[in-house]
């Protein structure tokens, strides 16, 4: 897992003709730290009923970890993204390996802190009855004040971390909800909670940055990610983009993992992890073009983009929300721009 993602909502970038922003450190790896099994605090006084091992043993589970654990240090030492293939898949690795892509444009100093390995401490594992996937709820070695939740599901045969969503700073993640035997129950991302199921929480956040909430975004309940993503919009409509010389418009796109997991809380709503995905399209205007152009910037470039009237680029994401029959709350968010052309 890259540790240059943030942890809050992240604002793509302003792009072409624009010094880009500095690179973020979210502390995101894997680590060997003190274990806690979720499973050894049940919620239901029958806790002396035979247990039962749910989607995955928490040994089994703590040994996928463990491995994730090293084979990301070694990954991101080497920025190496066919090692990183075989520990993380799904929205996580589309992410992950576009970060490893744009290490050329970092600083010898980032470059240096990006090789330390880290690691996950407190570790609680989220094992849900049925399904295919369990998930980790976690600090990190760097910092121990925010919570993050690591989800694994099977692929190409084996458990692979496919996304992770940090808390807002200082705050934790929901408790999820523990059966007799101390299993997680998974929930079905097509079913509705009220105004949204899991499943579409994605494409309503995203219509934020499309539309500025004037279809599905309008359903969401006000949080900090959703004003930024609402602001975002609107400054790029108001004042466009390189000085005014160029619109800056967003389009909805297919995340590269579809895949929504979505879990009970011990409170009796859901908390949902899911993908999101957009391009960010920057075009010069008509007046301007025959004595302009756009300027990517290093990331831009790195990944494709030239010098012209148009510079297109792709973000993905992924974010968590709490659904309730009262209210769709996106709690936190994380983008990286994966392409640009």
């Amino acid at each position: 897992m890259s540790r240059f993602m943030t942890r809050r909502a992240r604002s793509p970038r302003p792009g072409a003709a624009v010094v880009g922003a500095a690179l973020v450190f979210a502390l995101t790896a894997c680590g060997s730290g003190s274990d806690t099994d979720a499973a050894s605090a049940p919620s239901s006084s029958n806790s002396a009923a035979a247990p039962e091992q749910g989607v995955v043993g928490r040994a089994a589970a703590q040994k996928v970890v463990d491995t994730y654990e090293k084979v990301n240090n070694q990954a991101n030492a080497a920025l190496d993204a066919k090692l990183l293939a075989t520990v993380e898949g799904g929205q996580a690795y589309a992410m992950d390996q576009a970060t490893y892509a744009l290490a050329p444009t970092w600083s010898a100093k980032d470059k240096k802190a990006y090789r330390k390995p880290f690691y996950y401490r407190d570790r609680q594992y989220v094992i849900p009855a049925k399904g295919s996937w369990f998930a980790v709820r976690a600090t990190s070695s760097e910092d121990g004040h925010s919570s993050v939740l690591l989800v694994f599901d099977k692929a190409d045969g084996a458990y692979k971390m496919v996304m992770s969503v940090w808390a807002e700073d200082g705050q934790p993640l929901p408790k999820p909800a523990l059966d007799a035997h101390g299993l997680a129950e998974a929930v079905d991302p097509a079913a509705k909670v009220g105004a949204f199921a899991p499943a579409d929480v994605g494409a309503a956040f995203d219509d934020l940055y499309a539309t500025g909430g004037a279809k599905a975004g309008k359903n969401l309940a006000t949080t900090k990610p959703v004003d930024e993503a609402a602001k975002i919009y609107r400054d790029s409509t108001a004042h466009g983009t390189a000085d005014g010389i160029a619109t800056k418009r967003f389009f909805t796109k297919t995340p590269a993992d579809t895949s929504v997991y979505a879990l009970r809380t011990a409170d009796g709503g859901v908390l949902a992890l899911f993908p999101v995905a957009h391009n960010q399209e920057q075009l010069v205007k008509e007046v301007y073009r025959s004595s302009r152009e756009l300027v990517p910037t290093d990331e831009e470039s790195t990944l494709g983009a030239h010098r012209g009237p148009v510079i297109t680029d792709v973000f993905q994401g992924q974010g968590a929300a709490v659904l309730t029959a009262k209210a769709t709350k996106v709690t936190a968010m994380s983008w990286q721009q994966v392409d640009s052309h």
